[in-house]
């Protein structure tokens, strides 16, 4: 941002067989320079036939921080769909088998004795999301390997893709899903060993596919194998595009973590459904430094949710982490008034409920989320600044119905908004999640307060925000 009010973001798009762009900064000279990730096992950073085309170096322009939201400009600098009918995936909220790993309630590898992944625990999983409309349930720690996946140089072969350890049988657990109408989400973690991921992918994608597995998460947790290569080099950016291809050769979409940053090529392959790239919720389980402060989603919503859809897991309601056996120096840096807000600021046509299925058995709160939608057809960016406070509303694709969320960073701050996008002559039922006049990240999280409402596109909204906090509202038509 300039002393003028004018907002810059720079960015590439359609990053396809080069290296990713990064930006050097010549503190002294006040400058930028372009520098493309290398590989220190070749003599070149990018090694193409002419003629080619580059990625697109991309600067955004705004008047006012929302503005930046609101580009479509890297999205729409990529091919169209190559894919075609990619119907066979349907946005969905999904819990799983995952936070109770990172809190310590289990763990991955079925040596610990506390193995989180079995047939009995994902019935479970997939009996709540029947129950409370929820479509997909996430399944880590199913395959064997986990007992060797990190920390060692050799982690090539250690996971195969299609091996269960023996408390976990595929076939029951995905056969009970669809019978709930629920679908499982595959895991594939490849402990950063890309070449091993590459010769099993196609068998690893048939498996989903003989089983009606329409999305995976891939992992790439460490240092990239060989040692020389790096996430963002033009090595891995081809590999993280064969996997997309070979996926939708099976009808599979990818939601990959430890990821290629994302460049707008889901228009050209709308199977890349969303992406990690960013300090996600698993950080304040366990980081050393505490985890995420409270003004990392405002800077997140202006920076790397411009490349496009984020999956970072929202909805922690034990914002003090109580469930984590013995010592415990981290919580959540938010009120949970934020983390529903989370769902409507934070885009992803795939998004996680992901606390203990425990934490929101009776919690008032969870209605949010069970009546939230995840796919969009109007989005408007209602008020924000970088690494402050940010609020937008969207309306859920296929319905009537609008979402708002807002959030702050550490300042408490009142907010308010005008309805006027909605229907004019329409009535609404609007149900407010709100921060109490107590609540605090830090000290009273958990606080929060329910308002029902009647709306409609005269109504405004004022809202007080603490500290760390925010609000999120359910906009429903009164006909509907």
């Amino acid at each position: 941002r300039d002393d003028d009010g004018l907002h810059m973001s720079f960015h590439e798009a359609a990053l396809t067989d080069y290296a990713g762009m990064t930006l050097k900064v010549d503190h002294d000279n006040l400058r930028m320079i372009s520098n493309l990730v290398g590989s220190d096992l070749r003599g070149y950073k990018v090694k193409r036939a002419l003629p080619f085309s580059t990625p697109w170096r991309t600067i955004q322009l705004s008047d006012d921080a929302p503005g930046l939201i609101e580009s479509t400009m890297i999205l729409n600098l990529n091919e169209p769909n190559k894919l075609g009918d990619v119907s066979w995936f349907e946005p969905k909220k999904y819990v799983g088998i995952w936070w109770e790993m990172h809190v310590g309630v289990s763990s991955w590898d079925l040596a610990s004795g506390i193995h989180g992944a079995t047939t009995e625990n994902t019935k479970r999983h997939i009996d709540f999301a029947a129950a409370n409309g929820i479509g997909g349930v996430l399944v880590e720690g199913w395959n064997t390997g986990w007992e060797r996946w990190i920390g060692f140089p050799d982690r090539e072969g250690v996971f195969d893709f299609v091996t269960p350890y023996p408390d976990y049988d595929l076939d029951e657990v995905t056969a009970y899903a669809k019978s709930k109408g629920v679908e499982i989400i595959m895991h594939h973690e490849t402990s950063a060993a890309p070449r091993t991921y590459d010769l099993q992918m196609d068998t690893a994608y048939q498996l989903m596919q003989k089983h009606d597995i329409h999305s995976v998460k891939t992992g790439y947790v460490g240092k990239i194998i060989p040692d020389g290569e790096y996430h963002h080099g033009q090595w891995m950016v081809n590999h993280y595009r064969r996997a997309l291809e070979t996926a939708a050769q099976h009808d599979i979409a990818i939601n990959a973590h430890e990821p290629i940053k994302a460049t707008g090529i889901r228009r050209t392959y709308p199977n890349a459904i969303s992406r990690e790239g960013l300090r996600g919720q698993e950080f304040n389980a366990w980081a050393s430094d505490g985890g995420n402060p409270t003004e990392h989603l405002p800077i997140v919503a202006f920076t790397r949710m411009l490349a496009g859809p984020i999956d970072f897991t929202p909805g922690v309601f034990n914002i003090k982490l109580t469930d984590r056996p013995g010592e415990n120096n981290n919580q959540i840096n938010t009120t949970i008034a934020q983390q529903l807000a989370l769902y409507v600021v934070i885009y992803s046509p795939i998004q996680m409920a992901c606390d203990l299925l425990k934490n929101y058995e009776g919690n008032p709160a969870f209605q949010f989320i069970r009546d939230v939608g995840v796919d969009w057809s109007e989005s408007k960016v209602l008020n924000g600044e970088v690494g402050d406070y940010v609020t937008i509303a969207r309306k859920e694709r296929g319905s009537e119905r609008w979402f708002v969320g807002s959030i702050t960073d550490e300042n408490a701050r009142e907010v308010e908004i005008s309805l006027d996008f909605l229907d004019e002559g329409k009535s609404y039922t609007g149900t407010i999640y709100k921060d109490a006049d107590d609540s605090h990240w830090d000290t009273n999280p958990e606080a929060y307060v329910i308002e029902t409402m009647d709306l409609n596109n005269q109504s405004t909204l004022k809202v007080n925000l603490a500290p760390g906090g925010g609000f999120a509202v359910s906009i429903i038509p009164k006909d509907e």
